[in-house]
């Protein structure tokens, strides 16, 4: 087959990696891509938001299948442009990936699904939202409606803070995304992701993971769009996954199946669990990043045929095989982000470490500047490995990352901490 990934950061490397293990992948094109990328697939110049070039692109090169992999795309309708012209296409349509573009959409589902979630309420303006927060005295959850890159999201402690919230998402800060906002109960537990496979019937679970948001150790500071991550989530054990897709998952498939909008992809849940109880916090519609990296280090070439079966309406045929393992990922980024960051720094000591089934540097915002890997984004590097335990995953990815050279960027020291201690 000859398969084309669109995106060009850390979750598309992972994709493409475990993709180029499966003997079914004859040739493998990445648009953009990235510097590590390039390494195992061709890197094409491609703006991947739009649809006729991307359908033009897949027609010149005899594209077997197409796996989008960033929210953008799938909310501008390219998978829908993708499948009008014949090509088997991973990835929900536009009017399906409004699960992610829409935080109303999705709540809206979930009333109508009887799926538990926070109570919440939508804003067109600043004065009403602000006016409905006035006599609350607890810790409460702004959104940006829209798409914001895993940043339009705030808890606010206090009323001060919930009112700058409404002020920065009103004034332009997450652009179109924060036209309107959410404004949501703050839920209390343990967050988890979990994964799922959709083909517009059939629904199949393929792994659980467990990312960390804020940018500071110990769970501290703004978020971001993931600092870090392992799988599987010990907190979503399997009597809880089976919750959530009786209470969750199937529910909400169901409703989209009824709106005439079936669901065709990977579904992303993000669960709050407490005292054994899941309720959704969002609704992603392609795979998480970081998440993505260690998934995809777990399911190895498996992932192909999966996303293919899903693609073609197979996946009652199909079963994941795990391994009784685990794996870790943690991000390496530039030096101020979230906020105000340096790129074209030169990053040193990637080509001594290894690169096997049990570790891999997936690069997330990377560019090669005459010879050098330069970082060139936020988040710039996800040093990933497996081992028999989540300690032994964690040692072997944080020994990978002392060979790094790269002072301008630094690290979490604490992803898993959670389970770790």
């Amino acid at each position: 087959m000859n398969i084309l990934i669109l995106g060009g950061g850390g979750r598309e490397h992972s994709l493409a990696w475990a993709v180029k293990q499966n003997p079914k992948c004859d040739r493998l094109i990445v648009a953009p891509g990235n510097a590590g990328i390039a390494d195992i697939a061709w890197c094409a110049d491609l703006d991947i938001e739009d649809g006729e070039a991307v359908v033009q692109f897949a027609e010149d090169h005899a594209v077997d299948f197409v796996i989008v992999g960033p929210e953008a795309p799938l909310a501008a309708g390219v998978s829908d442009d993708l499948r009008a012209a014949g090509f088997l296409t991973f990835g929900p349509s536009k009017a399906a990936a409004q699960l992610e573009a829409s935080k109303a959409f999705t709540k809206e589902i979930c009333d109508a699904a009887g799926a538990p979630t926070a109570a919440w309420a939508r804003f067109t303006d600043a004065k009403a939202a602000k006016d409905r927060i006035q006599d609350i005295d607890e810790t409460i959850v702004i959104k940006a409606d829209g798409l914001a890159a895993g940043k339009g999201v705030i808890i606010a402690e206090t009323p001060a803070e919930a009112e700058a919230a409404i002020d920065d998402m009103f004034g332009g800060q997450f652009g179109e995304a924060g036209a309107e906002v959410v404004i949501e109960e703050f839920m209390t537990g343990e967050e988890a992701s979990f994964f799922i496979l959709c083909d517009g019937q059939t629904s199949l679970p393929i792994g659980t993971a467990q990312d960390h948001k804020r940018v500071g150790e110990g769970d501290t500071g703004p978020n971001t769009g993931g600092m870090g991550a392992y799988s599987p989530a010990p907190v979503l054990t399997d009597e809880i996954a089976q919750r959530a897709m009786d209470e969750i998952i199937n529910p909400t498939l169901a409703e989209m199946a009824k709106r005439g909008t079936p669901y065709s992809g990977v579904l992303y849940a993000g669960l709050m669990i407490e005292n054994g109880a899941p309720r959704l916090v969002e609704y992603n519609v392609r795979f998480g990043d970081p998440e993505c990296q260690v998934l995809m280090m777990r399911l190895g070439g498996q992932a192909l045929d999966l996303m293919q079966a899903a693609a073609e309406g197979r996946l009652n045929e199909k079963v994941v095989h795990w391994a009784d393992d685990h794996a870790m990922t943690v991000v390496l980024a530039a030096t101020g982000y979230p906020g105000a960051y340096a790129k074209g720094s030169v990053i040193k000591g990637l080509e001594g470490l290894a690169q096997d089934s049990r570790h891999m540097v997936f690069h997330a915002g990377t560019r090669e500047s005459d010879g050098d890997i330069v970082a060139s984004g936020g988040r710039v590097l996800n040093v990933t490995a497996r081992g028999d335990t989540i300690a032994g995953a964690r040692d072997a990815a944080y020994e990978m990352i002392d060979k790094i050279d790269w002072p301008e960027g630094f690290c979490r020291r604490d992803i898993g901490w959670r389970v770790l201690g």
